[in-house]
């Protein structure tokens, strides 16, 4: 009768155990699922190394941070009424947080105030939004990292010497930034500016503006791209019109071809930012948000210049190689 009575004790026993641990386990499981965020980068598309290497970051940091990403975007970064339209259906899905990267500076400001207003945490990462509506905004510092591009002309230009500048869309915040800093540090110089031409994430259309720009002002000693595909696009063109001799190229982002171009003396010098990083830190701050934890306003993942000289050190090579998951 005690065996028996020994033997029910431990069978409730095991049983209180099971459904503790299923208590605990169904427990964790809500707490994840209360960490939805959904990460929006300005295009999916699969060519942009920057974007992919960000999504590693934001995998990371879900993973770390026990958050469920789900990755929505546009199939291009100007495609802006796209970006508009999945935000949209996002919102009527009610997520717990959105991390966005803006396609256009005013354009997305309506559809994020939605965001906000039906009780979403916003962060923004990579480029910004008019009116300061997101809880956390992670990026390069733009200005900063444009100024350091046109510092880079300074060293080899002055007063009465021109440039061109090849930017990707307008309206975006990352792209109307770092084109300010550009100019800032050429005006300081005296380096004046032809114009500045969009190639709306082309690189067919990067190559045509560069090839005219060679071909038709002479005069033009440098040219600034402002991201990946117009930096790529130009240094196609110098390539193909052999003019590296006689055009400086500095340009943003660190693709295998910018590598190339720059062992091969057509691209003098990138301005690198550092992806990884900000979607790390971008979902990092979404958790802290949806916990209720206060967040910076702002957060500079900074950015690094890197030429032939110094592409070889350890530190930057991380920078120029970061892990990408095609």
């Amino acid at each position: 009768m005690l065996r028996k009575a020994i033997g029910l004790s431990l069978a409730a026993a095991i049983a209180c155990f099971l459904i503790y641990a299923a208590f605990k386990a169904a427990s964790a499981q809500l707490a994840v699922k209360e960490k939805q965020i959904v990460f929006v980068p300005k295009t999916i598309e699969q060519n942009y190394e920057f974007w992919q290497t960000m999504k590693q970051g934001v995998f990371a940091a879900a993973q770390e941070y026990g958050a469920e990403v789900r990755v929505v975007g546009a199939d291009s970064e100007f495609n802006i009424e796209g970006q508009i339209r999945l935000l949209e259906q996002e919102i009527a899905m009610g997520p717990q947080a959105i991390v966005l990267a803006a396609a256009d500076y005013e354009l997305l400001v309506p559809v994020a105030g939605q965001i906000v207003k039906s009780g979403i945490k916003l962060v923004t990462v990579d480029s910004g939004l008019s009116g300061n509506l997101s809880s956390s905004f992670i990026a390069t510092n733009n200005v900063a990292a444009g100024e350091k591009a046109g510092k880079l002309m300074n060293q080899w230009f002055g007063p009465g010497d021109t440039v061109a500048i090849i930017s990707f869309v307008k309206g975006s915040a990352t792209a109307m930034e770092r084109e300010e800093g550009v100019r800032n540090s050429l005006k300081e110089a005296g380096i004046s500016v032809i114009d500045t031409y969009y190639c709306y994430g082309s690189v067919e259309r990067s190559y045509e503006i560069a090839a005219s720009i060679l071909e038709n002002h002479p005069h033009v000693r440098g040219i600034v791209g402002l991201n990946e595909i117009s930096t790529v696009g130009a240094g196609k063109a110098i390539q193909e019109l052999q003019a590296a001799d006689r055009v400086k190229l500095v340009g943003f982002d660190n693709s295998m071809e910018e590598i190339a171009f720059l062992e091969e003396g057509i691209l003098q010098a990138t301005v690198v930012q550092k992806p990884f990083n900000m979607g790390y830190l971008a979902v990092k701050t979404a958790v802290q948000a949806i916990d209720g934890e206060q967040v910076s306003a702002l957060i500079d993942t900074g950015s690094e210049v890197i030429t032939k000289a110094n592409m070889y050190t350890k530190e930057n090579q991380k920078l120029l190689f970061p892990f990408v998951e095609k």
